[in-house]
């Protein structure tokens, strides 16, 4: 997963092979890094038409021990048997993405890594994608899609996948029926929701594409990539959460189709590129009429899942409620984008505030005034108009001598930063000692 992520200096400390070397299985990890290898040279460079595989950290969060396949620019890393082993400094996150450490570029994964074959090769491959995919003109992107949250996002978003399930399983005209079904259902839930289309854009071209270069460069014979593309569709339907984890599932089953198409359109796809659009051109189907959606419906047996999700509405906006009394109105404490941010999270466990952020279930957050590690109970990351992050709030604080704590989350102010009274009797700042 590629996270919105701040480049910051690193050094590391100290090195004792001992402590090192015992959180990572030093000899497992030299078999993953021939087996980056082996894959990279495998494609030889022809899916992107550049070098996928290539630097990669295997990190153990907990540890923080950094365990990679070549030495650093630095010298950061100290060679042992043919890895270079080192720790992760406290203002860098371990997360699965792309990072910049000791002046190399690299993929970044956490340990342990899945024993499970292909599994494992598609994460790797899905990382190294992350690497390499602004040279490819495709930049990392966290938007934070919160109308996927929503009955009516997940409506619609659900019966798309059933659809797209249909075309990747299909050839000839029931496939293109199936394409032409799976966009009446995208353009309703676009229609639904202002902005919707580009947040989910710029989201499926970066981790939509990631997946579908994992899954096509794992290993897997290429007839089980439809198969597999189909399970990983339907599995996603009932998630919990579809927020950040939606292209992972529609991205690769769009990329696959434009791969049946024919069409060479890896050299076309960039920025600005809609995964989806690119399919319906490739299929050449015209444009869709989203007053048909409703009449679909049945065609992909979607009355009780409608239901299904009609009733879950419920509880997500009593939850929202509950949140937005923690994290909005209630005692809060407000940390500030100070230069550095940098987070990681798990995507599973992603509620939208609408027109407020997101609140992440766990998440590990550094900036200029510390680091701030929850463990449970939530943070919520503001966001602005324009989708980026414009603050940090953590519930229910603890204020004392300028520190401050919570259930769940821990503070470790740097040297200079206070938590101080903010603008209301609710709230606290975390600021400059001196300002």
């Amino acid at each position: 997963m590629k996270l919105f992520v701040a480049l910051v200096a690193a050094f590391l400390i100290p090195w004792t092979a001992r402590a090192q070397t015992g959180a990572i299985d030093v000899a497992v990890a030299r078999s993953y890094f021939k087996e980056l290898r082996d894959l990279g040279a495998a494609d030889g460079g022809k899916l992107w038409g550049r070098q996928v595989s290539g630097p990669m950290l295997l990190v153990d969060p907990d540890a923080r021990v950094v365990v990679a396949n070549e030495a650093d620019v630095k010298g950061l890393l100290h060679n042992e048997s043919g890895v270079w082993i080192g720790k992760l400094p406290p203002e860098m996150n371990p997360a699965n993405t792309s990072v910049e450490f000791g002046g190399k570029h690299w993929s970044m994964v956490m340990w342990p890594v899945s024993d499970n074959r292909y599994a494992r090769r598609r994460l790797l491959m899905h990382e190294s994608f992350h690497r390499i995919q602004d040279s490819l003109g495709i930049p990392g992107t966290d938007r934070s899609n919160a109308h996927l949250a929503t009955a009516e996002g997940r409506i619609w978003t659900r019966l798309e996948w059933r659809a797209l399930t249909e075309a990747v399983l299909r050839t000839g005209a029931i496939r293109k029926q199936a394409i032409t079904d799976a966009l009446t259902f995208r353009a309703r839930r676009r229609a639904a929701f202002p902005g919707a289309a580009e947040e989910e854009r710029q989201l499926e071209l970066s981790e939509g594409l990631a997946e579908y270069t994992g899954l096509a460069l794992s290993g897997l014979p290429g007839s089980a990539l439809n198969d597999r593309v189909a399970v990983q569709l339907a599995q996603s339907e009932p998630q919990e959460s579809l927020v950040r984890s939606f292209a992972y599932a529609s991205g690769p089953a769009y990329a696959l189709l434009l791969d049946e198409s024919g069409q060479a359109w890896r050299k076309k796809v960039g920025a600005s590129s809609d995964l989806s659009e690119m399919v319906r051109n490739a299929y050449a189907i015209g444009a869709v009429n989203t007053a048909r959606s409703e009449s679909l419906v049945d065609r992909y047996t979607g009355a009780r899942m409608v239901a299904d999700e009609r009733a879950r509405e419920v509880n997500r906006l009593a939850n929202e409620t509950r949140l937005r009394s923690m994290f909005v109105t209630g005692p809060r404490l407000r940390l500030p984008m100070a230069g550095n941010f940098s987070f990681s999270f798990n995507p599973n466990g992603a509620i939208p505030i609408q027109s407020v952020g997101t609140v992440y279930e766990t998440s590990r957050i550094t900036d200029n005034w510390g680091v701030l590690e929850v463990e449970s109970g939530g943070v919520l990351i503001e966001r602005n108009r324009e989708g980026l992050v414009s603050g940090i709030t953590a519930a229910n604080p603890a204020v004392e001598n300028g520190k401050a704590s919570g259930k769940g989350w821990k503070l470790t102010l740097s040297p200079g930063w206070i938590a101080a009274p903010g603008a209301s009797p609710d709230e606290f700042v975390v600021r400059k000692e001196n300002d």
